[in-house]
């Protein structure tokens, strides 16, 4: 293709996932330049307005994913779509390896015959937490929890492929979809006390800034790529100083806190206590740096109704 828009090669972009909370962000983003084309599950909400057109799919049905995507000639596909309930994939394994794993292996197979790039979705889950620094592309995986494990074996099924770029993210939220952000503003709607664990560390990420980041690598990105690039917004924080931030940001009053520990919590998953990434490489390929997690947070609790 030789067409440009706005300096970029016009491509047809697939977006599977597509009405999620990265996934919408993404159709957003990525409208402005390219022909998008949303994939999502049957019973999803409507579908995201940017899309140029929109499927109704589900990514386990191998015949059918793969028949759809290969019908509409993408010139990349972006997976986004995943199980992303942590604790609700340790209860049904199977479930969250089918979606997570075996989906991914789906939209891979199509890829692989449409000879395209795909672009998968991954998690700074696939990590323990042990490291004591940022995690780096080439540091060893070893996932906690199924949710961790099913995304490292969509992680295997992409590698695979002849061309990928594999992204891992973390601690996401967004306008469409539920987050840590929403929850903490809405239980400080009703209660007065809120206990939130304090020996979890991570990088919050607003999939707006993940989205426009994503648009960038796709821009500079040789298409005969295999690569896996870290990325989240800068800086780190525990659950615990990240909740109250969000009410101070917010202006929340009278509402206090709890540090608690993650054994005193028993949620059915074990998190990593530390899933900090390293965005280096990233930001040496495409010559920008995400901004700090404070500043989009502002950004996106002022974007809600009533700014909180």
């Amino acid at each position: 293709m030789v067409e440009k828009v706005k300096g970029k090669v016009l491509q047809k972009i697939l977006v599977t996932g597509a009405s999620g909370m990265l996934g919408s962000d993404l159709c957003g983003e990525l409208s402005e330049d390219y022909e998008v084309i949303g994939l999502d599950f049957s019973h999803c909400p409507p579908r995201p307005a940017p899309c140029a057109s929109f499927l109704e799919c589900d990514i386990t049905n191998r015949d059918k994913i793969v028949e759809s995507i290969v019908s509409v000639k993408p010139d990349l596909v972006i997976h986004a779509a995943a199980w992303t309930n942590v604790d609700g994939c340790e209860r049904e394994p199977d479930k969250t390896r089918k979606v997570n794993g075996e989906g991914t292996r789906n939209v891979a197979q199509a890829a692989s015959r449409l000879d395209i790039r795909l672009l998968y979705i991954s998690t700074d889950f696939v990590f323990d937490g042990t490291g004591g620094s940022a995690y780096t592309e080439k540091d060893d995986t070893n996932p906690l929890n199924i949710y961790g494990e099913s995304k490292l074996q969509g992680e295997l099924a992409v590698r695979a492929l002849d061309k990928y770029i594999i992204i891992r993210s973390g601690w996401l939220y967004g306008s469409n979809g539920k987050n840590f952000v929403d929850t903490i503003l809405n239980e400080a709607k009703k209660e007065s006390e809120l206990a939130v664990v304090d020996d979890q560390r991570g990088s919050p990420t607003y999939t707006r800034d993940l989205a426009k980041a994503i648009d960038k690598l796709i821009e500079i990105s040789p298409r005969s790529a295999k690569e896996i690039y870290h990325i989240t917004n800068k800086g780190e924080v525990s659950w615990f100083d990240y909740a109250r931030e969000i009410l101070n940001i917010a202006g929340v009053k009278g509402v206090k806190v709890m540090p608690i520990t993650s054994i005193r919590l028993a949620r059915p998953a074990k998190r990593p206590a530390f899933s900090i990434l390293n965005n280096a490489k990233f930001e040496r390929a495409a010559g920008f740096s995400m901004r700090p997690w404070q500043e989009a947070l502002r950004d996106y609790i002022g974007s809600r109704p009533g700014g909180n």
